[in-house]
Formats: C-alpha cells, sequence, structure tokens
C-alpha cells in the first residue's frame, strides 16, 4: 500500500466514523440540518459527544490528549459535519485556531491550564478581534491591556463577537504599545469572560438571532500567564491564525445544506439542473483547494495567499447557492423555504468573517509580489 493510499483510507474511515456518530445523534436526538452551522447552530451535548469520541484535537500532539492525526483526516471531519449541518458552533473557533495556536505559542503553564478544557468541550471560546467603526481592518485595535504587577487590565470595546454569552473564555487582540504604525504593538490574551469588568450585550440580527454580541471590557484582569506568544508580537500570530480560519471547508460549506435541498427540488427544470451541476463543478475545486491547504498544513508549508483565495472564492460561490434557491418556487414551511430564508439572512457576514473581498485580494497581491 503506498502512502496515498495509506491517505485515502485513513480519510475513508474518518468519514465513516462521523456519520456513523450523526446517525446515532439523529436517532436519539433528531438533527436538523441548518445552514452556516458552524455559527448559529449551538449545542454544548453535541460538542461534549464529540469530544467523547475522540473527534477534538484530532491533529494535536497525542501527549497532550490529541488525536495525533493528519489536517487531510480533520478536513474530512469537518466537511462531513458541515454537509450535515450539524450544531458545531460551541466548539468550532476552540478546536479550529485557539487549540493550535496555544499549542504553538503558548507557555507549557497556558498548554496545561486550557488544552484539557478544549478537547473535552467544557470550555466555550469567542474571538476578540472586530471593534466598532473599524469594518474590517483588524489592526485598527483601539482596546488596550494595560501591564500591571500581576499581569494586564483590560480596557476596551468589540463588536460581532460570536457566542460571547455563552463562552468561558475570550481571545482578545489589544494594543499593548503605540509606535504610531498601527501593525505593531499589538498581543493576544485568553480572558476569563466570567469575571467583574466584562460586559456583554447581545446583538439581535435580521434573522431574530442573537449569536452576535458586543463585549466591553472596563478593568478586566487578565493573569501574566494569559499573554498568548510574544508581547507586541500580536499581529504576525493573528496573521497565522487567520489561515487556519480562511483555509477551512467552513469557507464554502456554508450552504451545503441549502444546495442539498435545490438538488431534490429541482424538478425536471433542465436549465436549473444545468446551474446546480455548474456548482458542483465549482464545489469540486474548492474541496480540491482545502485538501491541498490541508496537505500543505500536515507538511509544515502555511499558504496564506491560497488559503485567502479559497475564502475568496467559497464566498461567491456560497453566494452562488443563495441566488439559485432565488430562483425556484419555495413553498412556506418547507425545508427549501426554511433553508432558503436562514442562508440568505446569514449571508452578509459570509463576506465579512475571516476578512473582506478588498483585504483578501490585498493579501494575495502582496503575496504574489513576494515570489
Amino acid at each position: 500500500m503506498t502512502q496515498i493510499d495509506d491517505v485515502e483510507s485513513s480519510v475513508d474511515h474518518a468519514r465513516r466514523h462521523v456519520r456513523e456518530l450523526l446517525a446515532e445523534w439523529q436517532a436519539e436526538h433528531g438533527l436538523t440540518p441548518h445552514n452556516d452551522s458552524w455559527m448559529r447552530s449551538f449545542d454544548r451535548e453535541f460538542s461534549k459527544m464529540m469530544a467523547s469520541r475522540g473527534l477534538m484535537g484530532l491533529t494535536w500532539p497525542t501527549g497532550v490528549g490529541g488525536g495525533g492525526r493528519s489536517n487531510v483526516e480533520r478536513l474530512a471531519v469537518t466537511e462531513e459535519l458541515l454537509r450535515a449541518g450539524a450544531p458545531v458552533a460551541a466548539h468550532w473557533v476552540g478546536d479550529r485556531q485557539i487549540g493550535p495556536s496555544v499549542l504553538r505559542h503558548g507557555s507549557q503553564e497556558l498548554i496545561d491550564e486550557l488544552i484539557p478544557g478544549i478537547l473535552s468541550a467544557d470550555f466555550v471560546f469567542c474571538l476578540g478581534m472586530s471593534e466598532p467603526d473599524s469594518g474590517s481592518d483588524l489592526a485598527s485595535v483601539r482596546t488596550r491591556a494595560q501591564a500591571t504587577s500581576e499581569g494586564w487590565v483590560l480596557h476596551g470595546h468589540k463588536i460581532w463577537t460570536s457566542h460571547a454569552h455563552h463562552a468561558t473564555h475570550a481571545y482578545v487582540l489589544a494594543r499593548t504599545s503605540s509606535t504610531g504604525r498601527k501593525h505593531e504593538g499589538l498581543s493576544e490574551f485568553i480572558v476569563d469572560m466570567n469575571q467583574p469588568g466584562v460586559l456583554i450585550e447581545p446583538i439581535r440580527d435580521m434573522a431574530g438571532e442573537t449569536h452576535f454580541n458586543e463585549v466591553h471590557f472596563d478593568g478586566a484582569v487578565v493573569p501574566r500567564h494569559r499573554l498568548l506568544g510574544v508581547e507586541n508580537n500580536g499581529w504576525r500570530q493573528v496573521i497565522e491564525q487567520l489561515s487556519f480560519e480562511r483555509g477551512g471547508a467552513e469557507r464554502f460549506l456554508s450552504t451545503y445544506p441549502l444546495l442539498a435541498q435545490l438538488s431534490t427540488a429541482a424538478g425536471d427544470d433542465a436549465r436549473i439542473y444545468a446551474q446546480l451541476g455548474e456548482l458542483a463543478c465549482q464545489l469540486g475545486v474548492l474541496r480540491r483547494m482545502a485538501w491541498d491547504l490541508a496537505v500543505a498544513m500536515d507538511t509544515g508549508q502555511p499558504q496564506v495567499n491560497q488559503a485567502a483565495a479559497l475564502k475568496f472564492l467559497g464566498h461567491r460561490y456560497e453566494i452562488a447557492v443563495i441566488e439559485l434557491a432565488a430562483q425556484i418556487r419555495r413553498t412556506p414551511g418547507t425545508p427549501l423555504f426554511e433553508g432558503f430564508r436562514d442562508a440568505l439572512l446569514a449571508s452578509p457576514g459570509f463576506g465579512i468573517r475571516g476578512g473582506s473581498a478588498d483585504v483578501l485580494l490585498s493579501i494575495i497581491t502582496r503575496e504574489e509580489n513576494k515570489r
């Protein structure tokens, strides 16, 4: 058996494992597919079930309790979860980017403190990056971390913080020094959400949901060991984390449940079937891009440019799925009607999270100019 055969065998095994778990959950609890499930479908019990079956920290070292598996296998797992529209939001951020960042940049004390809670799904993380009046310019951070004898004190305001009202911890990007250059003097912190000095205000979106929040830090305390990585090196670490965020299957599978509903609702309309065929071709290309990114991560070759390209093209693809659904007659109360409604109302966030089109195209251009 060749190395390629080994990889394909392990990927097939991972897919079968997840499908079996989803079938079990469906039989015991019911499972309604949700578009944008990694952002909008939150169920801590589902995440704890995933943890109990060894599906957290798949690529992390076995020495810390991880699975020691490849990023390609993890991609297969995430594809299956998103294809099913499973309720994965409770663990998504912690498993996808906080855990890998802590393992790469955190002290041993921080690793010992946080990794077990992520692996068990006891810890829920939110991302404190975006700030009011800053759009998608993550570097225009005004939240400040003032050094004290025991650590730092935070003062500032974050916005569009998903699931902050559920979170046990927040990753927070804050300014620790002022050099006049916005990308400098930034640091990353892990902050306890259940403490004085943290105020959470839900934001109700067009769908009537409140998974977005504003978070105010007014004297929140951060112990010294909760600095992630090197002080004032936060921006470089953020860019690395965004590669994890931009290069995953969630960047093109957020509307997969709607696509599946379209395939059964198209009837005998040849025009719709032709457009579905085009979308299937595009999906194949995007999946291959994600596969190549996973392989690159397994070989220790970060692909900032390719991750940005996947996010840019994935957003356009997800919108194309919604636009096709708009052409088909939808009866209120049917899965297609509800799926279209949910995807449409969620879609404004697709082009912002992880970087707007302008930001992504700037990254792609800059990386190409380095060649």
